[in-house]
């Protein structure tokens, strides 16, 4: 495999599925518009739209569990295939509904959907990478959403001040023309192992461009992943810490506000994230010797820093240099959460224990705008990213004197990068 830099290339696989990503990014705008076409188009109250926009974030829940379940059993590259598809699907129900109940079904429909792409696409890109690689695989593949939500947001202010509904045609479009490239170029899902008689099932298949799963933990058809207490830890952990990270995108306009400041200006600070997070990608090679642990409480430690930023910023210059700070903390430690649940799960059930870390980010839909609003109507700016701040250091001191010690106690022969 070549080398760049004293480090190896990430495979085909990854890059197409991190372009695939990009461009199913570019066209996920709808969901943010689908109150106002609630409220806009069929007269209904805001507190009955927000409803609707609530149970189609619970349903997300469910949806990137059974991503996860049928990833390590249907298979990687047939899950997001018909992931998508099935967005693609609500998505124009949606824009045909004539009538708020049709609204109301399409869109838990949605929410089943929408996250059944996430495990099959985190659980091929373990299988594609060599261990060392997975973090700034994971981490590649997390940018790609940010730089995709950059182009969304221009499409969506054309759109938008046409017809609503076109939004959610064009995310449909967006859907099936990803659905194809996944088709088209990534490697078909392997064949199911024949099985003896009273054998359990295996689901998901061998690695990818890494060989035989070699001194790994034999494969353990029908594990639970829920049962697992080292992945419980790093899913309360990724809970905290995606609510910390919604709020920048959720109470960041609220904040702004109550500062003086124009609340559109949270969209420049978006878009300095994303490109943040773009040029720090080859800087990874950097911190490669790092262990997940160490790289992971450094990341929390820069988003500490940034968010005492937002709270000591009175002007926008301020908010810019937070914002280049935590940002570059969010690409240190993403990838790396991700490649610690890998090295917890046996090489057949990747897809569920991704699916299970990754509802983390539906917990954090439900909980981000409670806490956010109340941090913000109690303490004002200052307090709301002050504490939030105070948790990040919490969550630092955590990853060292808690998390590492527990992973490394019950299991260190599957740990990566430790």
């Amino acid at each position: 495999m070549p080398i760049i830099g004293g480090a190896e290339r990430l495979p085909r696989t990854v890059w197409w599925l991190v372009l695939a990503r990009a461009v199913n990014r570019l066209g996920a705008f709808s969901v943010g518009f689908l109150t106002v076409l609630i409220t806009s188009g069929f007269g209904v109250s805001v507190v009955a739209a927000g409803a609707i926009s609530a149970a189609f974030g619970l349903a997300t829940i469910p949806s990137r569990l059974l991503g996860g379940v049928l990833a390590d059993r249907l298979g990687r590259r047939r899950t997001i295939v018909a992931g998508l598809v099935a967005c693609a699907l609500a998505q124009a129900g949606i824009a045909l509904s004539s009538s708020v109940a049709m609204v109301a079904v399409f869109a838990v429909l949605l929410g089943l959907a929408f996250e059944i792409y996430e495990p099959p696409s985190q659980a091929m890109i373990a299988d594609a990478v060599r261990p060392a690689q997975q973090a700034q695989a994971f981490s590649l593949f997390n940018t790609a959403l940010a730089v995709g939500g950059m182009g969304a947001g221009l499409i969506a202010a054309g759109l938008g001040r046409w017809d609503l509904r076109w939004l959610f045609v064009a995310d449909a479009v967006s859907c099936l023309i990803c659905a194809a490239v996944i088709r088209l170029v990534l490697p078909a899902d392997p064949p199911a192992a024949p099985r003896r008689a009273g054998e359990p099932a295996q689901g998901g298949g061998p690695a990818q461009g890494g060989g035989p799963a070699q001194g790994r933990r034999p494969a353990q058809g029908g594990v639970s992943a829920w049962r697992d207490r080292r992945l419980l830890v790093l899913l309360l952990s990724g809970t905290l810490f995606a609510v910390i990270f919604m709020q920048v995108g959720m109470a960041m306009p609220l904040a702004l506000a109550r500062r003086g400041l124009e609340a559109a200006d949270a969209g420049l600070l978006s878009a300095v994230a994303a490109v943040v997070m773009a040029l720090c990608q080859p800087l990874l090679r950097w911190t490669a010797a790092l262990s997940h642990h160490a790289a992971m409480t450094s990341g929390y430690l820069l988003l500490a820093a940034g968010l005492a930023g937002y709270a000591a910023a009175e002007g926008l210059p301020g908010h810019l240099a937070a914002t280049v700070v935590w940002s570059a903390g969010d690409v240190l430690m993403f990838g790396r959460s991700y490649a610690l649940v890998v090295g917890l799960a046996p090489p057949d059930a990747r897809g569920r224990y991704l699916s299970v870390f990754g509802t983390c980010w539906g917990f954090a839909t439900v909980l981000a705008p409670l806490c956010g609003t109340q941090l913000l109507e109690l303490a004002g700016p200052a307090g709301l990213w002050g504490g939030l701040a105070l948790v990040c250091l919490l969550l630092a001191a955590a990853q060292l004197t808690v998390i590492r010690p527990l992973l490394r106690r019950q299991d260190s022969r599957t740990m990566v990068g430790v």
